[in-house]
């Protein structure tokens, strides 16, 4: 009895390049999602209390207006 085939990669590496091979889609914001709980909630207070240009320049204005 003559031995079965092991293996064969035959035709699937035409069979993948047909619709082309794409690196896969990042996206604009990834999950959170397993990263360090500890890591996160620094990163939550840091985000609450960066402030804008805009709470900045209010700030400025109130000085502004105390100092006078």
């Amino acid at each position: 009895m003559a031995k079965s085939k092991n293996h064969t990669n035959h035709n699937q590496n035409r069979k993948d390049h047909r619709n082309g091979i794409f690196r896969p889609k990042r996206h604009r914001k990834e999950s959170m999602k397993g990263v360090d709980a500890k890591l996160l909630r620094n990163l939550r207070f840091a985000r609450k209390h960066n402030k804008t240009r805009d709470e900045l320049k209010g700030l400025e204005k109130n000085l502004k207006t105390a100092s006078k």
